[in-house]
């Protein structure tokens, strides 16, 4: 019978961890730009109904 490569099992593991915890950080990055653009644009339209 073959004995069991564990490391390669582990760095499989470690490749999964990684590539999830890339996309949460897209993810957060997409949101915190999103949430910038949307204060942005409030900032903007409390300007103009000021002035009018």
């Amino acid at each position: 019978m073959a004995k069991p490569n564990y490391s390669f099992e582990k760095r499989k593991k470690e490749l999964e961890r990684q590539k999830k915890k890339d996309e949460k950080k897209a993810r957060k990055g997409e949101k915190d730009t999103d949430g910038a653009e949307l204060t942005e644009n409030a900032e903007e339209t409390e300007t103009t109904v000021g002035e009018a």
